[in-house]
């Protein structure tokens, strides 16, 4: 029972999105809607809920197919814990905000296929799978972020290009692995080690490649265009999934590569000095309010290699921890902030929104500007909400070393986060002017489809912030994996 479950929760969402996609198709071809493609991408997700409530009540280690294992860890429970979340919450926005759209049955079918793409790359124990898997979320997220056409096919050529370079070089980081440990798989690597030079090589590879996907500075290039002009639900699950789980996949391969764990710790915490800085100046600068949410991004990431940096160079199993918390708390809001902006658009039937036409939303709409304004203000790291709550277990992580240069750089991270304020609070204010926006005046109506999934993001993002030990079973699990998977570096 135990590996048939486990198999299903990896290989379900293959197996249904053909069945999405077939059942849409043929609605279309009758000239009738996909209510059988809803119907069906629902279910799927709904019953990998059920596989993987049923996979973490009993505490299932993993499962083996031929050659190829997959392992429930921390990480893995944690990561497909939050993907299935924001994904389930995307589709359910998704019935009525794209509802009638061309190629609609698509859209399902790729949001289906990157639900189970996150859950394989997170739980697989090999480097070439790992790739395989992050290829396969690659390929979803492209198409996806090219479904409305237009200006989009641009923004997805320029992703799909660079997503390609770094697919290229993490390969040949791959192989460069396979030739010297002469293995796949990532506890047997870090068993036999690599010369210095092959792995100093190696990791490069992997920092690079999967850094493009992760948004680090100076590989991002992608990000803005990718996030402003896909459908909201994809800029939520961009920048609350997609640039986690490259994360997430660097650093599986980082510590499968063995020995060298202070270099990458201060690596990892200079790309994070570098991104807290870029991307809050670069957002300063955007009157485009996804433009603006996507170069935040840059800077919440920044957050989270601070956290994870701490925890190798450091020892800290509280810095591990806290980053996944951060991993959290920045998917729930940059997740709801993407989806009210896009509740905006949809009520003004546009395809970009200015932070002038947030002006007195507040009074039409006054849910999703309240939504809204939760997930800025927990980017921004206002208490008594879960970014607070995220970044305080960051910063005193990197306190509780007594290392002066994490104290330092704990220092920079909280005057960043207040530099943040200077983007987040303006569109807070907009929301509620008196003066309404002019495209706010005939605006049509929400549905409840569209609103729900809001009030939920943001009940968690309060929930989390006021009660943090609710998170502690899976942000502890994933830090104390990370630290396994490093040795305990200190």
């Amino acid at each position: 029972m135990n590996t048939n479950a486990s198999l299903w929760l990896l290989f379900l969402p293959m197996a249904a999105s053909p069945l999405v996609y077939l059942s849409g198709r043929f609605a279309v071809r009758l000239k009738q809607p996909p209510v059988l493609a809803r119907w069906l991408s629902i279910i799927a997700l709904a019953v990998v809920w059920l596989l993987f409530g049923w996979v973490a009540q009993n505490q299932v280690a993993g499962v083996t197919l031929g050659a190829v294992a997959f392992r429930f860890d921390g990480i893995s429970l944690f990561m497909t814990c939050l993907a299935l979340t924001l994904v389930s919450l995307s589709l359910i926005y998704s019935l009525r905000a794209l509802a009638g759209a061309p190629g609609e049955e698509k859209f399902y079918a790729a949001l289906v296929v990157m639900a189970g793409a996150v859950v394989g790359l997170a739980t697989t124990t090999d480097l070439f799978n790992l790739w395989l898997w992050f290829e396969l979320m690659t390929v979803a997220s492209y198409f996806l972020v090219m479904f409305q056409g237009g200006r989009a096919l641009e923004a997805g050529v320029k992703y799909l290009i660079q997503s390609a370079i770094g697919s290229a070089l993490v390969l040949l980081g791959v192989a460069l692995v396979l030739m010297y440990a002469g293995s796949f798989d990532l506890a047997e690597i870090a068993r036999v080690g690599l010369p210095t030079p092959a792995l100093m090589a190696a990791g490069a590879l992997f920092v690079v490649g999967f850094g493009v996907k992760a948004a680090l500075v100076p590989l991002h290039a992608w990000l803005p265009d990718a996030h402003s002009q896909a459908p909201a639900p994809i800029s939520a699950l961009l920048s609350g999934i997609v640039i986690e789980v490259a994360l997430v996949a660097m650093l599986r391969a980082l510590g499968a590569l063995g020995g060298g764990f202070l270099t990458w710790g201060n690596l990892l915490l200079g790309f994070g000095a570098v991104n807290m800085l870029a991307g809050n100046l670069l957002a300063l600068r955007q009157t485009d309010v996804k433009r603006l949410l996507a170069y935040s991004s840059i800077s919440q990431v920044g957050v989270m290699l601070l956290g994870f940096g701490i925890a190798i160079t450091a020892g800290s199993a509280d810095g591990a921890s806290g980053a996944f918390f951060q991993v959290a708390s920045h998917g729930l809001a940059k997740g709801l902030a993407f989806l009210a902006a896009g509740a905006l658009l949809y009520v003004l039937n546009r395809h970009t929104l200015n932070r002038d036409d947030l002006a007195g939303a507040a009074r039409r709409y006054p849910l999703v500007s309240l939504c809204f304004s939760v997930a800025l203000l927990s980017l921004s790291g206002l208490p008594p909400l879960a970014g607070f709550m995220g970044k305080w277990q960051v910063f005193a992580a990197g306190l509780a070393t007594d290392n002066t240069a994490l104290w330092l750089l704990v220092l920079f991270a909280a005057l960043n986060s207040l530099l943040s304020l200077g983007y987040y609070l303006p569109l807070v204010n907009r929301l509620y002017r008196n003066t309404l926006a002019p495209g706010l005046v005939d605006a049509r109506p929400l549905p409840m489809a569209m609103t729900a999934p809001l009030a939920l993001l943001a009940l968690l993002l309060l929930l989390f912030g006021l009660f943090p030990n609710l998170l502690d079973n899976l942000t502890g699990a994933a830090g104390q994996t990370l630290m396994l998977m490093f040795g305990g570096a200190g």
